[in-house]
């Protein structure tokens, strides 16, 4: 933890003073018009440089985070369906599920995002190589077991202390007064926020 806040603080030194509290596309627009030099993201970034006409590997690089190569985070889109006692209902849900599932949907869903498809018997024939990488190092960290469900999206922990750990990320993000020693103490205090 001490290293990851001493990065942490050190990447802070390459922002620019409005940084706190910028939205991500915002960020990722600075990038794509040369404002900026990179930005740490998710595969919703990627959808914005597509939906700009930019295309990857010439235009934009997209690539693991320095140090992370055994670890994978991920996050995933999710649908809640309610056990319903029509069997109309039941059939509905059933296919709507099937239609999210299929080849097809996943193929033009992630495209179109920017992700990758949940399904792992997916050809990647029309996916560009940040799709491809992004796949691959999936599967690969699944075997090696170093996923790991994202804090930031809800995957990985209680919304209360999930809510304690962002403010204590923040809180050393924009005070460089508080010390490491103390975002330490500060994080693993929200950690155990029940």
């Amino acid at each position: 933890m001490k290293k990851s806040l001493e990065t942490f603080r050190k990447v802070k030194s390459y922002t620019d003073a409005a940084a706190p509290g910028r939205d991500w596309n915002l960020a990722t627009a600075m990038v794509m018009q040369e404002k900026a030099a990179f930005q740490f993201m998710g595969d919703w970034a990627k959808g914005e440089f597509l939906a700009a006409g930019k295309a990857p590997g010439k235009d934009f690089l997209c690539a693991a985070a320095p140090g992370t190569a055994n670890a994978y985070t991920f996050n995933v889109d999710s649908f809640a369906m309610f056990k319903l006692k029509d069997a109309g209902a039941q059939k509905a849900q059933g296919d709507l599920a099937a239609a999210i599932m299929g080849t097809e949907f996943q193929e033009v869903f992630n495209l179109n995002k920017g992700s990758i498809p949940v399904r792992l018997n997916m050809s990647m024939a029309k996916f560009d190589d940040c799709a491809k990488t992004s796949s691959k190092d999936f599967v690969d960290t699944a075997k090696t077991g170093g996923l790991v469900p994202s804090v930031a999206h809800g995957m990985a922990i209680k919304p209360a202390a999930e809510g304690a750990i962002k403010d204590a990320v923040s809180q050393f993000w924009n005070d460089d007064k508080i010390s490491v020693a103390d975002g330490m103490k500060n994080i693993a205090k929200a950690a155990a926020t029940k």
